[in-house]
């Protein structure tokens, strides 16, 4: 009736035409699969932290693998897989440019507010 194809990738499979990977400018390998970035949220924290990088065919098998690689003692809760491709950072070498202007704002810091006697918990 329908001609489906469904494909579940197990770790160490390597897709023929690249299926579930994401396309770049660059031709890539038959074997090349995108570098993801992990992060995981601990029992305690309410925050994600980097925890590593690894190689998958697509998202769900990123999830899979870092399952598997960073959390073998049970320690995260949630997992966060983000392609690296699609990080971008600043440069911390044109940091001063890129923080210059907060620092005339001095308004932010509350140096130079009187608090009153009645506040003593700041």
């Amino acid at each position: 009736m329908f001609n489906t194809c469904i494909r579940k990738f197990y770790y160490g499979d390597i897709p023929e035409d690249n299926a579930g990977g994401t396309q770049s400018n660059k031709p890539a390998a038959k074997n090349e699969w995108p570098l993801w970035e992990i992060f995981i949220r601990s029992k305690q924290g309410l925050d994600h932290k980097h925890v590593g990088s690894l190689h998958a065919a697509d998202a769900a098998m990123a999830i899979e693998n870092a399952r598997d690689v960073y959390t073998r003692r049970q320690e995260g809760i949630s997992i966060w897989v983000v392609e690296s491709k699609y990080i971008t950072a600043s440069n911390p070498e044109e940091a001063g440019e890129l923080y210059e202007p907060a620092v005339d704002k001095i308004y932010r810091h509350p140096t130079f507010y009187q608090l009153p006697d009645e506040v003593n918990h700041m």
